[in-house]
């Protein structure tokens, strides 16, 4: 049973992640929740998940679901009743056994997934992976030969301020592992200074770090006015026909931005502008690689991700994942093997320097006389 608790609720999880607070019981709606989406809600410390949607719907296997068990945050699925027409934010409702009660009203019922049923769907969604995978393939390949001209043709590649031109430029996009990878390279950032350049939400993840993006692309949907209002440079995504819908958010927030027209994704644009602006080198962290990446950002193939790649080539370092080869903890083994190496070359100065042995002699003797030897 659950206590009397707010709620809050939004069917766009990236949408209701700003608004929570510890202990709220969040309601989504989101098919196949996500390791990002569910790694966010973790953070925010919820004390519930509701879903209206399949968490785990078989298409693949997910792991949204296993990261909230994990971190011991129930997680229901909405088995009947109505849940977004009904309530609001701040809304309190107790869950007892299978039932949603808002103000003594049984509005809804539940189940709740453990760690039996979570398993039992994803060996299911691990049967479906073949199948998902030649779906993805065929998409992939259909979109390459529509979309080639991403690499063949001339895009509108829009000015910058920014000198570009010779210099290594750092790509972040807010996917999985972002800060892991951010903080191993943290170095390189430091001393290479690269261009900073966040992709929607990438650029977020940067100011976490305490860096300021000098450039941010993308259309608009999940960075904060704070970043749009930091950065040095807002270009805006938009559809090959001109439409940009992030552009009027921008407007609104009295900022000036320019319009990069292209097919792909934001973070496949990203790319594009500092190739064709002649980056020396793009490092790129949080981007999305694999059939499991894209089906969880809700696309059915990666043809502009492979095109893009495949044009700016070895000029391309991708650090997903980079900080799961380098382990960064010092344990105290370590220092006692360093403690015990720095004494070889004292001893060594020890025995060859005159002065060091007669006040080795002399501490020896006054060691002697003062325990009576």
């Amino acid at each position: 049973m659950l206590k009397p608790t707010p709620v809050k609720l939004d069917k766009k999880t990236k949408n209701l992640i700003a608004r929570l607070q510890a202990g709220d019981i969040a309601i989504i709606h989101h098919q196949d929740l996500d390791e990002i989406a569910a790694k966010s809600l973790v953070l925010k410390k919820v004390s519930a998940v509701i879903n209206c949607a399949e968490s785990i719907s078989g298409r693949y296997p997910n792991s949204g679901p296993s990261i909230l068990l994990n971190n011991n945050i129930p997680l229901f699925e909405l088995v009947e009743g109505e849940l977004f027409n009904c309530l609001k934010d701040g809304d309190e409702i107790t869950i007892e056994e299978d039932n949603l009660f808002f103000k003594h009203e049984n509005l809804a019922t539940l189940k709740i997934l453990n760690k039996e049923s979570i398993t039992y769907l994803l060996k299911d969604a691990e049967k479906n992976l073949k199948v998902e995978l030649e779906k993805f393939l065929d998409n992939t390949l259909t979109y390459a030969v529509k979309e080639k001209g991403l690499i063949l043709e001339d895009l509108p590649i829009p000015s910058t301020n920014i000198l570009i031109q010779g210099k290594h430029v750092l790509i972040v996009v807010r996917g999985k592992n972002y800060k892991e990878d951010l903080h191993t390279i943290i170095s390189y950032i430091n001393e290479e200074k690269p261009i900073l350049v966040g992709v929607d939400g990438g650029g977020d993840a940067l100011l976490e770090f305490g860096l300021i993006p000098d450039i941010v692309i993308g259309d608009m949907d999940s960075i904060s006015d704070h970043c749009l209002k930091k950065a040095k440079e807002i270009i805006v995504h938009a559809y090959p026909d001109g439409t940009a819908p992030g552009l009027e958010r921008v407007q609104q927030l009295g900022l000036s931005a320019k319009v990069f027209s292209a097919l792909g994704t934001s973070e496949d644009v990203a790319m594009l502008f500092a190739y064709e602006k002649g980056a020396e080198l793009i490092v790129a962290v949080g981007t999305h690689t694999h059939m499991i990446d894209f089906l969880e950002k809700g696309r059915k193939g990666m043809s502009s991700t492979i095109l893009v790649r495949m044009k700016i080539g070895t000029k391309l370092v991708d650090a997903k994942g980079v900080s799961q080869l380098y382990c960064n903890d010092v344990e105290f083994r370590h220092i006692l093997w360093l403690g015990m190496a720095s004494i070889i070359p004292i001893a060594v100065i020890a025995g060859m320097s005159q002065p060091l042995k007669y006040l080795v002699r002399l501490l020896h003797m006054r060691l002697r006389l003062y325990l009576g030897f």
